[in-house]
């Protein structure tokens, strides 16, 4: 059913997506389907990485170790932008089409009083609204 499965992440917290991440790889187990862990990331150094490049060996890394744990097949992709927080959603929209996924599976920030006053925007909701193919939101 499925074959290519996108899987946003942001490798400083992954401590915090683990539900995020075992739900993608129990779906990529079942559908015999690969994983692609996608970063969208700004030019400035970050407390992962110093450049890009960096982020992509260390995703890349990530990918290679999570398949090997789990006998998945696995695929990364970092995407570079010059202001995360305005063209997230939009990278995102871009990965899945130049990735050819057919399910995104990402987590949801917890829900707080930005969202009950309705400042937060939600990055899950927009991708949801925006792609044409599945979307698994895990809390």
């Amino acid at each position: 059913m499925y074959r290519k499965i996108l899987v946003p992440i942001d490798l400083a917290h992954t401590d915090k997506i683990p539900k995020a991440l075992s739900t993608a790889i129990d779906i990529a187990k079942h559908y015999n389907a690969t994983l692609c862990y996608v970063s969208v990331t700004g030019s400035a150094p970050s407390s992962v990485a110093h450049t890009p490049e960096e982020l992509a060996d260390k995703l890349s890394t990530f990918a290679q170790e999570q398949g090997k744990a789990h006998g998945i097949d696995t695929d990364s992709k970092v995407i570079s932008t010059p202001d995360t927080a305005v063209e997230l959603d939009d990278r995102l929209l871009e990965a899945i089409r130049d990735t050819g996924a057919d399910l995104v599976v990402m987590a949801s920030h917890p829900p707080g009083i930005g969202d009950k006053l309705h400042i937060i925007h939600s990055n899950g909701a927009n991708i949801v609204k925006h792609s044409d193919v599945s979307v698994f939101i895990v809390r």
